[in-house]
């Protein structure tokens, strides 16, 4: 937000721009230091060098407001002397103002956000140099760019899975829930069901909560269903008001089952208390959009779900071309302002490879459109954070570099990207 102030109606307005940090919890930090990095940049770039002070403030101005005034001043010591020294620089503004950064928790987590600075620096990048960044020079290896996008990709795997976070996937009885033990839900954004009266572990399902570009937990990654979980994908996309669904497998591929079919062919099929009616099943361009009219025993009020069920995705491989993928998020995006913008169900087989690669091409190119930006890395990285494998191989990872350069393609003439 910009605002013209004028102290005396004799001097000059100027220009006073606020940027509001929105995910911040009192006494708390955020999940991972990555937003706040950028909003520091963001902060940086948009403050003259002939400004006076930034003026920072959380709620008491101390906890929020300290924490990043020490990240920004180690910032710039690590730069300027190779060296940082956080408890010396917070026993000193602590000096010019009590209780400057409040909580161990804020403490370690300056330590964490240099840490990120320190080891994957800013990847950040605009769209008018991404092409620069995918293509070498003449004078270059034709091989440079490959090797580039291998070195990225290879501190991705390095991000520890937190296999300590995962007991409830891990217990006896919802191991057999899982396409692919490796693949299950941390417990912190689990997906979690209502618990049927009387039994146990009732309340899992294989399906983690993912943060959209706009939204707190916009996607449910999940796996696709087993015969014997079907009944908890629909109590799923029940109980979470689910209106769409996105497909990435086929139900066969190579001659082996990867989902089971959770849909009528035609007429209905009841899976417990849910009832699933098709209404149309329409093919256009490798996308099978299919509607669904899906009602609980419990409550006559019905509800309409639409499913994309893609058929341009390998099993082993990637898309053929990126335009199929940008229409297919384009699609979503369209009924999901229609229907309210509730929890988007994903899948593919296991729910991290294509599943990821899809939840992080929706998020890159939504920051694409809004801010002219991107981070193909960090978007990878937050989402690996959230459920594991997400995006599991290079081939996939190059892919969202290849996407983002084909929407610029196609869209530049009207989004004014170059």
């Amino acid at each position: 937000m910009r605002v013209n102030i004028s102290k005396f109606c004799c001097k000059a307005p100027r220009l006073v721009t606020q940027l509001h940090f929105t995910s911040w919890p009192d006494f708390g930090v955020p999940f991972t230091p990555i937003g706040m990095l950028k909003f520091l940049k963001k902060v940086k770039s948009l403050n003259p060098t002939h400004a006076g002070p930034i003026v920072v403030h959380c709620s008491a101005g101390v906890g929020r407001t300290g924490t990043f005034v020490v990240i920004d001043a180690m910032i710039d010591m690590m730069h300027a002397e190779q060296k940082i020294d956080i408890f010396d620089f917070v026993a000193r503004i602590r000096n010019q103002r009590p209780q400057m950064v409040q909580t161990d928790m804020q403490y370690s987590f300056i330590y964490q956000a240099l840490l990120e600075y320190y080891l994957y620096g800013d990847t950040e990048l605009d769209v008018s140099s991404l092409e620069k960044h995918l293509q070498p020079s003449q004078n270059t290896a034709p091989n440079l760019v490959k090797i580039g996008l291998e070195e990225e990709f290879k501190k991705l795997t390095n991000v520890r899975i937190m296999k300590e976070n995962m007991r409830t996937g891990n217990l006896p009885a919802n191991m057999k829930k899982a396409r692919v033990i490796q693949i299950i839900p941390y417990d912190f954004n689990r997906v979690i069901l209502s618990m049927k009266r009387g039994q146990e572990y009732t309340d899992y399902i294989n399906a983690s909560f993912i943060d959209g570009y706009r939204q707190k937990d916009y996607f449910i990654a999940t796996q696709g269903p087993l015969p014997h979980t079907v009944e908890d994908f629909w109590r799923m996309v029940w109980e979470w008001k689910c209106h769409t669904i996105v497909m990435l497998t086929e139900v066969l591929e190579r001659e082996q089952e990867k989902c089971f079919q959770y849909w009528p062919s035609e007429g209905s099929v009841t899976y417990g208390e849910i009832t699933i009616e098709i209404k149309s099943d329409l093919l256009a361009d490798a996308i099978s959009v299919r509607d669904f009219l899906i009602t609980h025993s419990q409550d006559k009020q019905g509800r309409l779900v639409r499913q994309f069920h893609f058929h341009g995705w390998p099993e082993i491989g990637i898309p053929a071309e990126g335009k199929g993928m940008i229409d297919l998020i384009a699609a979503v995006q369209k009924q999901q302002q229609q229907t309210g913008n509730h929890p988007i169900t994903v899948h593919c087989s296991a729910g991290a490879g294509r599943t990821g690669t899809f939840i992080a091409l929706s998020n890159i190119l939504e920051r694409v459109k809004a801010e002219g930006l991107l981070d193909v890395f960090q978007a990878v990285k937050s989402l690996r954070l959230q459920r594991p494998h997400m995006v599991q191989t290079l081939e996939q990872y190059e892919f969202c570099y290849k996407v983002v350069q084909d929407f610029i393609d196609i869209f530049s003439d009207y989004a004014n990207f170059k």
